[in-house]
């Protein structure tokens, strides 16, 4: 067996267990038993250690999808820019799909898909090693997406679109989750496999973004915002700052 292709199958066989169990869930030992391989050492000489592993497989997956994103952008951009917020959504939403085989794994891996469980997963337990692999580089696609989505909601006060891309990060990270669990090792899905689900979500998260404030919600930023004025700078809470996103 070659190199590449034991290393290939340590890959694919934690990203999964990963995926299911959660970081923690999984040792090094299983990761070695679900690739196959007799030698205990196996997953230490390629890659180090578990964090090691871990830091791998989300910079392959991150890599994929923000060379996606950054394509499609670079093509909306040279035809003079996004028309609409759906399109930018679109770019969002479409590189996060079709992960099976990502990161030189073999042929016969093209129907695994558990990244963005794998990430989800990761993000809620160990939050600074996901971004620790992402080295600062692997989200400038999502971040050229949040660019163009403020520059089309001005009409909504900032710091509420900034809250809306958390919420909008958060559903579309549970969503994408949902779908790659049901779909995974069947070829379709009698929800997720509609031709209309996917298209549903898009406008699900248009809706999330889009509509004018409440006057209730409007109110309640006003009286925070007094509340912030009144306090020392340095004592000011959660909220006063910008939006932490989750990217994917």
């Amino acid at each position: 067996m070659s190199q590449a292709t034991t290393r290939d199958l340590l890959k694919l066989a934690a990203r999964r267990l990963f995926a299911h169990r959660g970081f923690d869930g999984v040792s090094v030992r299983d990761i070695v038993d679900a690739a196959g391989q007799r030698n205990s050492g196996s997953l230490h000489y390629y890659f180090g250690t578990k964090e090691e592993l871990a830091r791998e497989l989300v910079a392959d997956g991150a890599r994929l999808i923000d060379q996606r994103r950054n394509s499609q952008l670079d093509v909306l951009e040279r035809d003079g820019g996004a028309r609409t917020l759906r399109q930018v959504v679109e770019i969002l939403v479409w590189p996060s799909t079709g992960l099976g085989g990502q990161g030189g794994e073999t042929e016969a891996s093209n129907s695994e898909d558990t990244y963005i469980r794998f990430i989800s997963m990761l993000q809620m337990s160990h939050r600074q090693l996901f971004l620790d692999a992402l080295e600062g580089k692997w989200a400038s696609g999502y971040e050229r997406c949040l660019d163009h989505i403020r520059r089309m909601l001005p009409e909504i006060d900032p710091e509420l679109v900034n809250q809306r891309l958390v919420f909008m990060s958060l559903f579309l990270r549970a969503a994408m989750s949902s779908r790659e669990a049901a779909l995974d090792g069947v070829p379709s899905h009698h929800f997720w496999s509609a031709a209309f689900t996917m298209e549903n979500v898009i406008d699900t998260i248009e809706g999330i973004l889009r509509p004018a404030p409440s006057k209730q919600t409007r109110a309640a930023l006003m009286r925070h915002r007094r509340q912030l004025a009144g306090k020392p700078r340095g004592k000011r809470t959660a909220g006063s700052g910008q939006a932490e996103y989750h990217a994917h």
